[in-house]
């Protein structure tokens, strides 16, 4: 057997003390050690302020996919919003149509009442939409020069549920939409939009969800609690037939209701409250009047729209 020795030599102690160069030295020297911190702090500071408005720049250009550009003057003014889908590949696209008012004017609901003109929606030109429903939430009764007009004096929202042709692709809805608008006088107005919808997370999802939560439930005659219309007659006697309506509400909330007929063509009155309503009940009527050439009201299904407060219910009957 053979056992090699290999000879490690001690370390060497280094007593001599290291030293930098001129090069070294002079990058090292105090004064230009504090010009380099300077250039440091100030190109981090940039960087900081890059990452910031790109943040912005971010922010705003995901604001700006939730919502289309206002298009209108300085009385009223129409956009497009998004909402967002908890499933959208199998429920329809939220979205919803905000209309701005200037104080002090009013525009009309689907049935503008005595007067005015219901707004017409185009969504010619749209992408993958197979439907577009247009939901509509409580309006209030406003009185306009002697007559009774029913619509929105508010700045609001028109909900929509938008079925895809291809659930799997997102959809660009065009938007063309003619109203009036009314202060003492009434005027045209127009307005036109276009964004795309892909079921995301918006911005404005409360907005349109408190919009949507105003929109009357359907119900049927008898039915719904503590809001319900409890019975639809009509009434032969006196000087012209009507309609009587009796209404089930909470006794400290302000009722109201809004009459409809079959079509559009059909124009009837803006229902009032009378008395003679049984004990916890309001009782509502008008004429049977506003069928068009034609038309006769024996059976005819007519809706009833009651409101009081936040509640509102949507009710079709037949005039028997």
């Amino acid at each position: 057997m053979y056992v090699f020795f290999v000879y490690v030599p001690p370390p060497v102690l280094i007593t001599r003390r290291l030293t930098m160069n001129s090069v070294a030295r002079e990058k090292f020297h105090p004064e230009n050690r504090a010009t380099m911190i300077f250039h440091l702090l100030r190109r981090s500071a940039a960087l900081l302020a890059t990452c910031a408005m790109s943040l912005i720049a971010a922010s705003s250009a995901s604001a700006a996919e939730d919502a289309s550009p206002w298009d209108g003057d300085a009385r009223s003014a129409v956009r497009l919003i998004a909402g967002s889908s908890t499933v959208p590949e199998h429920a329809a696209i939220r979205a919803g149509i905000a209309i701005r008012l200037k104080n002090g004017w009013h525009t009309y609901w689907r049935y503008p009442g005595d007067a005015g003109v219901p707004p017409r929606f185009g969504f010619a030109g749209s992408q993958n939409v197979n439907s577009v429903e247009v939901r509509w939430p409580a309006p209030q009764r406003i009185a306009e020069q002697g007559v009774v007009a029913i619509g929105y004096a508010d700045d609001f929202i028109l909900p929509l549920a938008i079925v895809p042709q291809d659930p799997a692709k997102p959809v660009k809805l065009r938007l063309k939409l003619d109203y009036a608008v009314c202060e003492k006088l009434c005027v045209p107005a127009e307005g036109q939009a276009e964004l795309v919808l892909t079921g995301g997370r918006s911005a404005h999802d409360a907005a349109l969800a408190a919009a949507e939560a105003r929109v009357p439930k359907k119900a049927a005659v008898g039915e719904g609690s503590p809001l319900a219309v409890k019975s639809v007659r009509r009434e032969l006697t006196g000087s012209r037939p009507r309609v009587i309506v009796d209404i089930a509400a909470p006794s400290t909330t302000q009722v109201d209701l809004f009459a409809e007929g079959p079509t559009r063509e059909w124009a009837l009155p803006v229902p009032t409250a009378v008395e003679g309503a049984p004990a916890g009940r309001q009782r509502f009527a008008f004429d049977l009047d506003g069928a068009p050439p034609g038309a006769t009201y024996d059976g005819a299904r007519i809706s009833l729209t009651a409101v009081a407060g936040d509640s509102a219910i949507e009710v079709t009957a037949r005039l028997d």
